[in-house]
C-alpha cells in the first residue's frame, strides 16, 4: 500500500494534529514496560516555543522532496562522528567505554544492513529493504557527575548552565547524551531544523548499547537506531496518528504503534487490507522485533546530506 507524499504546505498541518500531549514528559521512576519515545512530544513543545521552527522544517521538507524527485546523490561516503555525553549519578549510569562502543557497533550494523536479523525480513518486504550506507565513528566521550535523579525531556542535559553538557560542534558531530531520562522514556531526538544548541539524541543510560539483561527487551541498542532515525528526518511509521502518513512511500500504512514482537503477517486495520511492516526501526516494537529500514527511508535520509541539505556538513 503506497502513501501520498505531502506538499510542504500540507506537511505543516501535521505539526498541529499529531498528538494532544504538547508538554514534554515529566520525570518519574516508573518501570518501562512498553517502548516510549518522546520525540514527537518534544517537537510539539518546540513548535509552540518557536513559531519559526515550522517554517524551517517546511523548507527542509520541500528540499527533501525535490532531492528525492531529482534523485540527487551524495558525493562521497557519509561517516558520522559521534560524541557521547555521559551524565551520571550512580556507577551504573556511568556507562563504560566498552558499552558505548557497543552502541556505535550496533548503529554501524543497522545502518549498513549488516545486522544478523536482516535476513529475517519477510519476502514481501525484502524488495524495499535498504542498506542506508552510513557509518558512525566514536569521536569522543565527555563525562560529568550530577546529583540529578532524572533529567526529563526539556533538554536540560544539553546545557552546562542547567547542569548538563553542551553539544560538541553540532554542525559536524552527532551528539548523544546518555543519562537517566525518567517518565518511562527510553529516548528522544531532535528533528533537522531545530536549534543547534539542542541538536542530537538522548538515550536513557539503561538502554544504551548492548546493555544488561535487566534492560530487556530494550537491551540490543535499537533505541539509538530508532532515535538516530528521527535525527535523520524519519517519522514514526504510523505517522503519529491513526493510519497516518510517515512521508515515506514504501512503508505500508500502520494503524498505530506496534509493541512486543508481532507475528508476521500482521494484518492492518487500515484499508485496503495489507500487512504492516512491524519490523521497521521506526515502529515501537522490542529491540529484537525491529531490523530494517526501507529504500524510501533511505531517500529521505540521503537528502539531508547532499549539498544544501540540512546536515550537509557531516561526513563527506
Amino acid at each position: 500500500m503506497r502513501k501520498i507524499i505531502l506538499s510542504a504546505a500540507a506537511f505543516t498541518m501535521l505539526f498541529s494534529c499529531q498528538n494532544d500531549e504538547n508538554t514534554p514528559v515529566a520525570p518519574s521512576t516508573e518501570a518501562i514496560a512498553l517502548r516510549n519515545c518522546a520525540t514527537q512530544e518534544v517537537l510539539e513543545a518546540q513548535l509552540k516555543a518557536d513559531p519559526t521552527l515550522a517554517l524551517r522544517m517546511n523548507q527542509i521538507e520541500a528540499f527533501t522532496q525535490k532531492a528525492m524527485l531529482t534523485k540527487r546523490l551524495v558525493n562521497g561516503k557519509i561517516v558520522i562522528p559521534v560524541v557521547v555525553n555521559v551524565l551520571y549519578r550512580t556507577a551504573e549510569e556511568n556507562i563504560s567505554a566498552t558499552q558505548i562502543q557497543s552502541q556505535i557497533d550496533v548503529l554501524n550494523k543497522d545502518f549498513t544492513a549488516k545486522n544478523s536479523d536482516f535476513s529475517s525480513i519477510p519476502a514481501e518486504f525484502a524488495g524495499v529493504a535498504a542498506n542506508i550506507d552510513i557509518t558512525f565513528e566514536l569521536a569522543g566521550i565527555v563525562r560529568k557527575s550530577t546529583t540529578k535523579t532524572s533529567w526529563g525531556t526539556r533538554d536540560a542535559m544539553k546545557s552546562s548552565k542547567k547542569g548538563g553538557i553542551d553539544p560538541t560542534t553540532p554542525t559536524k558531530t552527532l551528539n548523544i547524551w546518555a543519562c537517566k531520562i525518567g517518565g518511562g522514556i527510553l529516548g528522544y531526538a531532535q528533528f533537522p531544523g531545530g536549534s543547534l544548541a539542542t541538536d542530537g539524541v538522548v538515550i536513557d543510560s539503561k538502554y544504551f548499547g548492548l546493555s544488561a539483561s535487566n534492560s530487556y527487551p530494550y537491551n540490543l541498542g535499537r533505541t539509538a537506531t530508532h532515535e538516530v532515525g528521527h535525527w535523520m528526518n524519519l517519522r514514526h511509521i504510523w505517522g503519529d496518528s491513526s493510519c497516518g502518513n510517515d512521508l515515506v512511500s514504501d512503508t505500508p500504512v500502520a494503524k498505530t504503534a506496534n509493541y512486543g514482537v508481532p507475528a508476521y503477517p500482521y494484518v492492518s486495520t487500515c484499508l485496503p487490507t495489507h500487512n504492516e511492516m512491524t519490523m521497521n526501526y521506526m515502529d515501537y516494537t522490542d529491540d529484537r522485533g525491529m531490523y530494517m529500514f526501507t529504500n524510501g527511508q533511505k531517500s529521505r535520509i540521503t537528502a539531508l546530506f547532499v549539498s544544501g541539505g540540512a546536515r550537509s556538513g557531516f561526513g563527506i
